[in-house]
């Protein structure tokens, strides 16, 4: 193995760290982790934050390999032909491979309105921003939280359970990922904590104001405070940067998570889009996919053939306050089956998996190369929709 090096990670969430920690593994390989914080955030309890139950914040101490060189910085552009990034608060870092895992955040809020009256909860400064906001509001002002998704909902039962009225906007359907009876399941916990939750056609929202919600169907909402909690976009420095990206702006890939343009870039997290079919954005997918990217430069730099990417899901979980939860369980290929577990036993699984993950990272930090469960088989899902997809780009071309 060639010696000395180097290999800058963009992005210190749960893809990053991962990928940093794993890539120690060898001592010929010096690493640089560039991130905007100088803390590791716990972004699947940013509900906790909002609620007031937990900080959502880790010190990288005890999840980040001693090994790893950490910038508190933004990265303003790559510049893939020099192999080197330029910093926001100035000068270079040059790399031989570099890993892009700058994760996702807010959807941009295209809404009349919600940009100006609405709190987007996708980061840590924006889950801070709002929590003094819900603080400071009156007791029986109603929250009103737009977004159906794990987000949405984790946020919608963490303030009512704190005795707050709050209106769920769901758009077309509460828990789009959930099968039938985890939906069910979800619906009936959400009303026992005095969530009105709004769904179907009507319920999607056309407009936000400083105290109230538009709907399609023409109702206008009462709304103390306005929380935004549908979608996520991810950064534009791929596209700024003239690398190749999806719609989205995630950065395109092959199977083995290499960008398209340039074999010294691969790309890991809710930021990467393999072969156009990125998957769920999640801790679930990110953590793997950090390992798979390090796995493919320590792969390149030895002179193998790195292997393809090879995802299995295990399902959905999901806070409902801090005494209920739900598993809801699905395919290895991340569709939802039957099964769930709800009330206060997943709450129990939620928590344990939140521990779990950072867990996860410390042992890799702590034993680089050790983490295997991104080498679990996927089925041959992944493989289908990927000759479909091929073979409708062929069809088209006769």
């Amino acid at each position: 193995m060639t010696e000395n090096i180097d290999v800058v990670v963009i992005g210190g969430g749960y893809a990053g760290v991962m990928a940093a920690n794993r890539l120690t593994q060898h001592d010929e390989v010096t690493v640089t982790l560039i991130n905007p914080r100088p803390a590791f955030v716990e972004r699947i309890r940013l509900h906790q934050l909002v609620g007031g139950s937990c900080d959502a914040v880790v010190d990288y101490s005890e999840v980040l390999a001693e090994g790893v060189r950490l910038v508190v910085d933004t990265v303003a552009r790559i510049d893939a032909s020099e192999r080197s990034v330029t910093l926001a608060g100035g000068g270079t870092v040059g790399y031989d491979y570099l890993i892009y895992a700058v994760g996702s955040g807010s959807a941009e809020l295209r809404v009349p309105g919600a940009a100006e009256f609405a709190y987007p909860v996708a980061d840590l400064e924006e889950a801070q921003r709002l929590r003094p906001v819900v603080d400071a509001a009156p007791a029986t002002g109603v929250v009103t939280v737009v977004g159906a998704g794990p987000t949405g909902i984790e946020i919608a039962a963490e303030l009512a359970e704190t005795g707050r009225p709050v209106t769920l906007v769901c758009g077309e359907v509460l828990g789009p990922y959930l099968h039938p009876r985890g939906r069910r399941s979800v619906a009936g916990q959400l009303a026992a904590l005095g969530v009105t939750v709004l769904e179907g056609p009507g319920a999607t929202v056309t407009a936000v104001t400083s105290d109230a919600v538009q709907l399609s169907d023409g109702r206008a909402l009462p709304s103390q405070v306005t929380v935004w909690a549908a979608g996520f976009g991810v950064p534009d420095l791929a596209r700024r940067s003239g690398l190749s990206t999806d719609t989205t702006g995630r950065l395109l890939t092959d199977e083995t998570l290499t960008s398209v343009d340039d074999e010294r870039i691969v790309a890991a997290g809710d930021s990467a889009a393999p072969s156009n079919l990125p998957l769920r954005m999640s801790c679930q997918a990110a953590i793997p996919l950090g390992a798979r990217a390090a796995d493919t430069v320590l792969s390149r730099i030895a002179g193998e053939q790195p292997s393809p990417l090879n995802q299995a899901f295990a399902g959905q979980c999901i806070s409902l306050g801090r005494r209920a939860g739900i598993f809801q369980f699905a395919h290895r290929y991340d569709v939802a089956l039957w099964f769930h577990i709800g009330g206060r036993p997943g709450a129990r699984i939620k928590e344990f998996v939140c521990q779990g993950i950072v867990k996860h990272l410390a042992h890799e930090a702590r034993k680089p190369g050790s983490y295997r469960l991104h080498r679990i088989s996927g089925g041959d899902k992944r493989r289908q929709l990927l000759q479909a997809e091929r073979g409708e780009v062929l069809a088209s071309t006769h």
